[in-house]
């Protein structure tokens, strides 16, 4: 190889001292007139026919031994490894199951530099592993790739796989449905009601894998419906996952493995009250005369079941130590399920009056809590009923009468005998304060 660039060296040497060696001389004469007044000797010393000789063999010989060095690095052997390249798999996966089936592998060229760069341009690494003549079992098989260039070796990791191949069983199970990003619904919209085109789905794999199947989901994302108001929408190609009794998602063939639905959207509602609930206690000798808001009612969103529970939307005020007439702005806050509420804010109106008290007679006292299969019996006519005294405004405390008190036991965990019980009162009228006279009743548990 080096004879053959000493032959072309000495043909392209008028090339190279006519295209180099001359522009050269001439820059350095440039350069010696501009800097030296006495430019003559430059002149005369580059003129010389030694010097001339000198710097054409200096540039010719650092040109052949770059391409003595290029030419060296392409002939030269070495490697490269192409990462991560994908498998085909040859076996009847109609029949069979076949698990430790690697996905990848790495194909290692080794070769020539300029047939590796061929190699590379290549845009097909084809990886092989054929099991069709294989039967259930265990197996060790070699994986396959197809040579495109004989000059280069080829090596493959893994070039050998271990694979379990199993008949393939299957078995049918029913379809239930979860919901995915709900919360990215409107607040006021809510999955009313899902059907699906198919309710019952066969599920394919090993025996000991389908064993631990506990349910097939179909998975409804809220992002993929098309319409997000009332009325109904169609939902199609809806992915279905099966797991196992943990949650874990179970890698089997589903037929088929994706289904439609009817998704219907609707806006339950209903509305309620609002009830102001004083807490703590106003300062002595006063006490609450009215209390007033600007919002009575509220329309909650939410699921139906959910709002058939609900009576009225609780609003909580700080009425501790108040001394004078007070406007308060307060957050009616969601109870827990609701998705929506028309109005979040409220501003209530708090009156004080002069703190009076009243007692009511014959306030009937209800046991409760008692367990099952024993009566109960008051001791005396006393313990039947007591005496409550109530305090508040003058006006408020005659609207108060002995039917809307409340008096109560609690017999949790009593058994059969006498019992001495606390007796406590409640009432509707939440600016009225509500105290027993008597504190404790004795009454009787019985067997009937």
């Amino acid at each position: 190889m080096k004879k053959l660039f000493k032959k072309i060296f000495s043909s392209i040497w008028s090339v190279i001292d006519k295209i180099i060696v001359t522009p050269i001389t001439k820059l350095i004469m440039k350069i010696s007139e501009s800097v030296d007044k006495n430019g003559k000797y430059i002149e005369k010393w580059l003129t010389r026919k030694n010097t001339l000789i000198f710097i054409s063999l200096f540039i010719a010989l650092i040109v052949f031994f770059m391409v003595d060095n290029k030419t060296i690095e392409l002939s030269e052997t070495s490697a490269e490894v192409i990462y991560n390249q994908p498998i085909t798999y040859i076996y009847n996966k109609e029949s069979y199951v076949v698990e430790g089936l690697p996905k990848t592998a790495d194909i290692t060229l080794i070769g020539r530099s300029s047939d590796l760069y061929l190699a590379r341009q290549l845009s097909t690494h084809d990886i092989t592993l054929d099991l069709s003549d294989l039967k259930p079992g265990t197996h060790r098989v070699s994986l396959k790739y197809k040579e495109s260039l004989s000059s280069i070796d080829y090596k493959l990791d893994p070039s050998v796989a271990t694979v379990i191949i199993y008949p393939k069983k299957s078995l049918s199970k029913n379809v239930t449905v979860d919901i995915l990003n709900e919360d990215k619904l409107d607040e006021k919209l809510t999955v009313q009601n899902i059907e699906l085109n198919k309710e019952e789905v066969i599920v394919k794999g090993a025996e000991h894998v389908l064993s631990k199947v506990a349910n097939v989901k179909a998975l409804l994302d809220v992002n993929n419906l098309a319409n997000t108001s009332e009325g109904n929408v169609e939902v199609k190609d809806i992915p279905l996952k099966a797991y196992d009794e943990e949650g874990n998602i179970v890698d089997v063939e589903l037929v088929p493995s994706k289904v439609s639905a009817n998704v219907e959207i609707a806006s339950p509602h209903k509305e309620v009250s609002v009830r102001i609930i004083p807490k703590g206690n106003v300062i002595f000798g006063k006490s609450i005369e009215n209390i007033s808001s600007d919002i009575t009612k509220v329309t909650i969103y939410g699921d139906e079941t959910l709002l058939d529970t609900i009576t009225y939307i609780p609003v909580e005020i700080d009425v501790e130590g108040l001394k004078e007439n007070k406007e308060f702005t307060e957050t009616i806050k969601k109870p827990n399920g609701v998705r929506s509420i028309s109005d979040a804010k409220i501003n209530i109106n708090v009156t004080l009056g002069d703190e009076v008290s009243k007692e009511i007679s014959n306030v009937r006292i209800n046991p409760i809590n008692l367990a099952n299969g024993l009566v109960v019996n008051a001791a005396s006519q006393e313990d039947i009923t007591i005496p409550v005294i109530i305090k508040g405004v003058s006006s408020v405390l005659d609207e108060v009468d002995a039917s809307s008190i409340n008096a109560t036991i609690d017999l949790n965990g009593l058994g059969i005998g006498e019992h001495e019980v606390e007796v406590k009162v409640t009432g509707n009228d939440l600016r009225v304060k509500y105290a027993p006279k008597t504190t404790k009743v004795k009454v009787n548990i019985l067997q009937p």
